[in-house]
C-alpha cells in the first residue's frame, strides 16, 4: 500500500515453487487473488489444496526463510506509491496514521524504519496477529469509534478486515489489476495513486 510491493512477492512465489512447474500457474494466480493474506495462510493453503501433501514443520520454516530472504532487498529497493510519500509528510502532522499487515510485525518494522518512514507512524502492526484485531486495539488505544477510523488497502483481504471491524475503507487499485472495491458497503473511495486519497480526506472530489 505505501510501497510497489506485489511484484516483487510474486516472483518470490515463482521462485519457491519452481520445483512443482505442473502447478506453478495455479499457485500464482491464487497469491495474487490472495494479496493481503499471510504468506503463512498461503503455504498452507497451497500444501493442503494445490499439492495436496503435508507440509511439514521444517518445511514450513524453511519456505518462510526463503521467501523472506528472496523478498527483503525487493522491497527495501521498491518504489513508493505514487504520492505515499507527500500522503505521509501531509498527514502524519494531523492524524494518527497506523500500519497494518499481513508481513511478518518484526519484518515490517525493520523496511519501515530502513526506508525512513518510523516517524510517520504510532505503531506498526504485522503476523500473526490478524488485521481485524489490529485494527480494533488501534481504535481502543486511540479511543475512537469506527466512524472516525478509515482503513486503506489494496487487497480484498484488506476490505473484509474493516466490514469485520465495522470501520469505513478505502480501496487502493493496484496497476493492473481490476477494481474489486467499487459499489461494495463501506467503500468510502477507490483511488490508484495516494494524491487521490488526500484529496478526498481534504474533502474535496478525487
Amino acid at each position: 500500500m505505501i510501497l510497489e510491493s506485489v511484484g516483487v512477492k510474486t516472483d518470490a512465489f515463482r521462485t519457491l515453487f519452481a520445483d512443482v512447474p505442473d502447478h506453478i500457474d495455479e499457485i500464482v494466480e491464487y497469491h495474487r487473488e490472495n494479496t493481503g493474506v499471510s504468506r503463512f495462510d498461503k503455504f498452507r493453503h497451497i500444501y493442503a489444496s494445490i499439492l495436496k501433501r503435508d507440509l511439514p514443520e521444517w518445511e514450513f520454516s524453511l519456505l518462510s526463510i526463503r521467501y523472506h530472504d528472496l523478498v527483503i532487498g525487493g522491497v527495501l529497493a521498491a518504489p513508493f506509491v505514487a504520492g505515499a510519500r507527500e500522503f505521509l509528510e501531509r498527514f502524519s502532522r494531523r492524524i494518527p496514521l497506523y500500519v497494518v499487515s499481513a508481513s511478518p510485525e518484526e519484518e515490517l518494522g525493520d523496511i519501515i524504519s530502513q526506508r525512513g518512514m518510523a516517524g510517520y507512524f504510532r505503531g506498526v502492526y504485522g503476523a500473526p496477529r490478524k488485521k481485524v484485531d489490529c485494527i480494533r486495539e488501534i481504535m481502543k488505544r486511540e479511543g475512537y469509534p469506527p466512524s472516525r477510523v478509515l482503513f486503506v488497502g489494496d487487497a480484498l483481504n484488506d476490505y473484509r478486515a474493516a466490514q469485520e471491524a465495522g470501520v469505513p475503507f478505502a480501496g487502493r487499485i493496484i496497476p493492473g489489476d481490476p477494481d474489486r472495491f467499487s459499489g461494495r458497503e463501506g467503500v468510502m473511495v477507490v483511488v490508484q495513486v495516494l494524491d487521490e486519497l488526500s484529496l478526498f480526506l481534504e474533502g474535496k472530489v478525487p
